[in-house]
């Protein structure tokens, strides 16, 4: 029972996908995870959690929640689960974890990044399926707009409001065999179309953005596995502090007392002088295991011929092989008598004699056999 219920568990059970503050109330939190669960935590009481809501599924099973967000005004929460789904739940006096909307399949993968607006009738949603869809919550039917080609690698990447809510901008994932590199895009709210993309960084993908309300600047982290930073996107006129004061203030002259030495450090033993020589008998044992130290010739091919050499079971020789495979030279000495073999080369030899016979020719005496009868024998 405690495997299976989620909520008989203090906390969850597997990793976070994403998590985000109250917006009134500054000690709660919401959290999602790939356990399947939604949960309101109170900071000032980490011992257990405040409520545990477990997403609805068309079949038994656990799926992860990938995406969690709250309400402007904090009475009602937004889950995105790993089968597409969109679920929000309005938060009440004895609520539970059945969902009040519940948009089935509203992605095509992974939901990345929810956001509501400030009357609550819209929410956008951002996936890793390369869309962004636009929904109003009072009719769930279809997206009022879905906004393609927007590629998207991270589990991270959200979408925002501007704050008067005029547009909607998210980010974008480099493409292994595309040029546009990271952009920000810009969408109005209204008429549901593009207005603007501006290209962050030409090599790192745009992860997080955001929209500083009271700065007015733009925040855009961009990176990969291997390295990371965030970029700011100003106006001199409309901005207020923030970037500008960086921007303003007149880089620092170099001084004698910025000089720095870059020490060098000496270690002692790393010196031949105090390194410790390896065995002698442990290098020639380790020489005669390598094959070309010791020069060790090949070994023979036991099986069918590899790596330009010819196996033993057609011959060792290129020469041999190429015989055998044209017929030209034949094994048959395996299958004939010996005795036949030598003695169909004694009229040969008889008649055309090369080694003793022609030396001894006058002088060798006749060969005489014994005679024997068959009676004997």
């Amino acid at each position: 029972m405690y495997l299976r219920d989620l909520k008989n568990t203090k906390g969850h059970i597997s990793g976070l996908t994403c998590g985000e503050w109250h917006p009134k109330e500054k000690q709660t939190i919401l959290t999602s995870s790939e356990d399947g669960s939604l949960r309101i935590w109170d900071v000032n009481d980490f011992n257990s959690q405040k409520q545990v809501i477990k997403p609805k599924l068309a079949k038994p099973g656990r799926v992860p929640v990938t995406a969690c967000a709250w309400g402007r005004d904090g009475k009602c929460i937004a889950g995105g689960v790993g089968d597409g789904s969109i679920q929000v739940w309005n938060l009440k006096p004895g609520w539970g974890s059945r969902p009040d909307l519940y948009v089935a399949k509203g992605h095509d993968d992974d939901i990345t990044g929810l956001q509501f607006s400030a009357d609550g009738n819209i929410l956008l949603t951002r996936s890793t399926d390369e869309t962004l869809k636009v929904w109003d919550l009072r009719k769930t039917i279809t997206p009022l707009q879905v906004f393609k080609d927007l590629p998207n690698n991270y589990a991270q990447t959200n979408v925002a409001f501007s704050p008067d809510e005029r547009l909607i901008f998210t980010g974008t994932s480099v493409e292994r065999d595309g040029n546009s590199g990271g952009l920000l895009c810009f969408y109005d709210r209204q008429k549901l179309e593009l207005v603007l993309r501006i290209g962050v960084s030409p090599v790192h993908s745009v992860v997080r953005c955001t929209w500083h309300p009271r700065l007015n600047q733009v925040f855009a982290t961009v990176g990969d596995k291997k390295e990371g930073g965030t970029h700011i996107l100003y106006d001199p006129a409309l901005s207020e502090r923030g970037a500008l004061v960086c921007v303003a203030r007149a880089p620092r002259k170099k001084s004698l007392d910025d000089f720095e030495v870059k020490p060098v450090i000496h270690n002692p033993h790393a010196l031949p002088l105090f390194r410790d020589e390896p065995s002698r008998k442990r290098q020639r044992e380790k020489a005669r295991m390598d094959p070309i130290k010791s020069q060790r010739p090949d070994l023979p091919v036991t099986g069918p011929g590899f790596g330009g050499r010819v196996g033993s079971t057609k011959g060792s020789l290129l020469t041999q092989y190429l015989l055998k495979e044209g017929g030209m030279m034949k094994e048959t000495w395996m299958e004939e008598d010996p005795r036949e073999a030598i003695l169909k080369y004694a009229d040969v030899a008889a008649k055309d004699p090369k080694f003793i016979a022609p030396a001894y020719a006058q002088t060798q005496p006749e060969t005489v056999f014994a005679e024997t009868d068959s009676e004997e024998e």
